[in-house]
């Protein structure tokens, strides 16, 4: 795990930094696995340099998660206006159709300041930390996605390349033709996109093309061999479904743990995710939680008038149907609590 230096806001500071920034940060963009933007929700402004690095994950898309921090200091009213401005900066900044995933919290060791949001924090932090221990499973198929879009930029290159050596004259005028197609390479870019049928992200940006391409003799590039291409085109259609079959399968141990892990996922102690709540209630006590409320039950079963001792479905259906739960939900509680399968329901069924 690699936490950058905090985005500064002033361009004095950025300058300062004696180092690419952005730079570095396509770099790492290209070779992890998860990429996690962080963003405090009493401070949600995006500076010019903050904007810089998340367009310099363009084409990783799939890898940005984005975490809204210190929730619990704004109110629920508040929250939502705050999450809403989030997702309206968030698509300015990365053309995508669909926005990375948010998780909501507040992600360190102090009091919440409204405690309403414990259950959602709860939530959001358990689903943080599986996309987090999912991770060592996916990074073949994260390999496998790098492969790929290396094959096709290399591809789009040898488009590229060919194109701007057919364009130039064979004796005089190299010169002049060279800066022509350099002004001309966002229209050159746009026609190879098309014939191509790609998607822009696997096209390189006019801006870091023309200035790679100053200092090369565009009479030397190679012309396209159509075999060569046919090759990669084979090799993305066919062999990569095959190397697919060697990707592992989900598995419900997961592959990381100690650490943050055993204290979020932790299902020893109480204060577990879920524990002591719902079906778990009553986990670790002496006496049988049904018989906290057992008097309230009892006194529903003998409203129900039972023959023998028993009530039957009809009389059960209109109690069980005050719940307005679903009916194949009410459905499964009765053939579960029906142990005997007789179609009655005895006073310890009821419970």
């Amino acid at each position: 795990m690699i936490d950058t230096p905090g985005i500064l806001s002033g361009e004095k500071q950025r300058l300062d930094r004696g180092y690419d920034f952005v730079g570095v940060l396509k770099w790492f963009a290209e070779r992890v696995d998860r990429i996690i933007l962080l963003f405090d929700a009493n401070k949600l402004d995006i500076s010019d340099e903050f904007q810089r690095s998340i367009q310099a994950v363009h084409g990783y898309e799939d890898k940005v998660r984005i975490v809204l921090n210190k929730a619990d200091q704004v109110d629920q009213q508040e929250l939502l206006r705050v999450y809403g401005a989030l997702m309206w900066s968030i698509s300015k900044v990365i053309s995508v159709p669909e926005c990375p995933k948010v998780f909501v919290g507040s992600f360190w060791d102090q009091q919440l300041k409204h405690d309403h949001y414990r259950r959602l924090f709860e939530g959001e932090l358990q689903s943080l930390f599986d996309d987090l221990q999912s991770l060592p499973r996916y990074s073949a198929i994260r390999k496998l996605n790098d492969f790929i879009k290396r094959a096709r930029m290399a591809k789009i290159h040898a488009v590229i390349l060919s194109s701007l050596r057919k364009e130039m004259p064979k004796f005089c005028g190299k010169g002049r033709k060279k800066k022509e197609l350099l002004r001309r390479l966002p229209e050159l870019l746009d026609r190879v996109q098309r014939e191509q049928m790609v998607s822009s992200s696997d096209v390189p940006p006019p801006e870091v093309l023309r200035e790679k391409l100053e200092s090369w003799d565009f009479t030397k590039f190679p012309l396209l061999r159509e075999r060569l291409i046919q090759v990669v085109d084979d090799m993305l259609d066919k062999d990569i479904a095959d190397l697919m079959s060697f990707v592992p399968g989900d598995s419900k141990e997961p592959l990381i743990t100690g650490g943050a892990f055993n204290d979020v996922k932790d299902l020893s102690s109480p204060f577990g995710f879920n524990k002591c709540e719902g079906v778990d209630l009553g986990c670790g006590e002496p006496e049988w939680i049904v018989n906290k409320s057992r008097a309230k039950y009892d006194a529903i079963f003998r409203g129900m008038e039972p023959i023998g001792g028993k009530i039957t479905g009809s009389s059960a259906k209109k109690e069980m149907l005050k719940s307005r739960l679903p009916n194949p939900v009410l459905a499964k509680i009765w053939r579960l609590a029906d142990v005997d399968q007789d179609g009655a329901w005895t006073r310890m069924s009821s419970l």
